[in-house]
């Protein structure tokens, strides 16, 4: 009898983990997965200035995209902005930077803006071409002699419009995401290495890699670290005063939270009982601090598969000028509108940089030199689109979309991994190209 037992509980023990597991899946997608903005018009929202009349009916026309759209995404908080006729017509910031704390987001509220980041590096590689300091035909070497040589030659043109066979890192399981760099160079000996994916020219594939070796460059070029260069030269010139880079030690210097800290039994216990009552986290964020990343669908344990969870912090200081910005979209239309203005760059420059390139073969790319091109119907016109879908480990983030004939420009920021923001900075820019409704009256 005592051995019949003995073996019922040995069968019966895994069947009640399973049973436990099961259990502390549904709580868990209860607590992490409800909806955060059932009613779309309740969604709060801050903006330090009402719009001009003659935007109004564009501005309202957009919240209601931005609710409905929030809504259906659920998604925590998103942060708008809007330049025509060559200034910031509006800006806001809706829901929450923090599920916890319920801190909103407003329109200063900080963003990682992911790969987005390479259309302001790729604005400082204009400021260096400008003054004789770098040729996008030159080899990579001539800049950055720590990297080594190829079987092939391998241009800075090549290298900026992702046609140099240079490798990515930029899914959740990135080796840099665990490392801390003072400086881009830092980063080459974990892959600069490595062989050319392909022939340079005749593919074309994102690289966050190459992108980090395009940081580096511009730190060779100018003398000068490649952070500093970007705030004297981009940042502060524009008025970007939201706009810069994690150190190598501000984010997560003690890796919490990082896979593998905690046994999962702990961290589960963390997530659906502690967390849930209130008790280890949740406290107040100083509002100078970045709005929390979340995402859902995956994460660095497989319970995670459910409902929301925090992105785990990940210091981005390796990747520079690849993806470690943060960001908020009045910067970013800041930016754009001096683009396109010819306020920071010759007018033939930025031309350079937003041109799509051609492959070996002749095929476009409908990628420039850090920016993302396309041909867009605004206001029943096609019209040639320029900027950047900013994606993090994989998932978009980001969206700033320049229309330089009509003159608009928008960003859309969310702290939700995956969420729609190339849809909503279209449909916004849509519902500025729209005229405004005309004035009706009595005689």
């Amino acid at each position: 009898m005592a051995n019949s037992r003995s073996w019922q509980g040995w069968i019966l023990a895994p069947v009640g983990l399973l049973a436990f597991a099961i259990a502390a899946t549904l709580v868990y997608v209860r607590v992490a997965g409800p909806a955060l903005h059932p009613d779309p018009g309740a969604i709060p929202s801050v903006t330090h200035r009402q719009p001009s009349p003659r935007w109004s009916a564009a501005v309202e026309r957009s919240r209601g995209i931005i609710r409905n759209s929030m809504a259906g995404q659920n998604l925590p908080g998103l942060s708008v902005a809007v330049g025509a006729g060559g200034e910031t017509v509006w800006s806001e910031g809706f829901g929450w930077a923090d599920i916890e704390s319920r801190a909103p987001v407003t329109p200063d509220t900080r963003f990682r803006i992911g790969t987005a980041s390479t259309v302001l590096t790729s604005a400082a590689v204009g400021v260096l071409l400008e003054k004789g300091a770098l040729n996008l035909e030159g080899e990579i070497q001539t800049y950055l002699p720590e990297f080594p040589k190829k079987p092939w030659a391998v241009t800075l043109r090549q290298v900026m419009s992702n046609t140099a066979g240079v490798g990515d890192d930029s899914g959740p399981a990135g080796a840099l995401y665990r490392q801390r760099c003072e400086q881009p160079a830092e980063a080459l000996q974990h892959f600069a290495k490595d062989a050319l994916l392909f022939k340079p020219g005749t593919q074309h594939r994102s690289s966050t890699y190459g992108w980090i070796v395009v940081s580096a460059a511009i730190e060779g070029a100018a003398g000068r670290p490649f952070l500093a260069y970007m705030n004297d030269q981009i940042f502060r010139p524009l008025g970007m005063n939201n706009t810069g880079a994690e150190s190598a030690a501000d984010e997560n210097p003690e890796g919490v939270g990082e896979e593998g800290e905690d046994p999962p039994i702990f961290t589960l216990l963390h997530h659906m009982i502690l967390r849930p009552l209130g008790i280890g986290g949740g406290e107040a964020r100083p509002p100078s601090k970045p709005a929390t990343m979340y995402t859902r669908g995956f994460g660095p344990k497989p319970y995670f598969r459910y409902g929301f969870h925090v992105l785990y912090p990940r210091n981005l200081s390796c990747y520079a000028g690849s993806m470690a910005f943060l960001s908020t979209p009045s910067d970013l239309v800041r930016f754009g509108l001096a683009m396109d203005a010819g306020k920071l760059l010759q007018p033939a420059t930025v031309r350079s940089l937003q041109t799509s390139q051609r492959l070996a073969s002749g095929e476009e790319t409908g990628y420039g030199l850090g920016w993302e091109i396309d041909t867009v119907r605004l206001g029943g016109e096609p019209r040639q689109a320029a900027g950047h879908d900013g994606e993090l480990m994989g998932r978009r983030v980001a969206s700033l979309i320049t229309f330089r004939e009509a003159g608009i420009v928008v960003a859309v920021l969310s702290n939700m991994a995956d969420a729609e923001t190339p849809v909503l900075a279209r449909q916004v820019a849509e519902a500025f190209a729209q005229p405004a409704p005309k004035a009706t009256g009595r005689l």
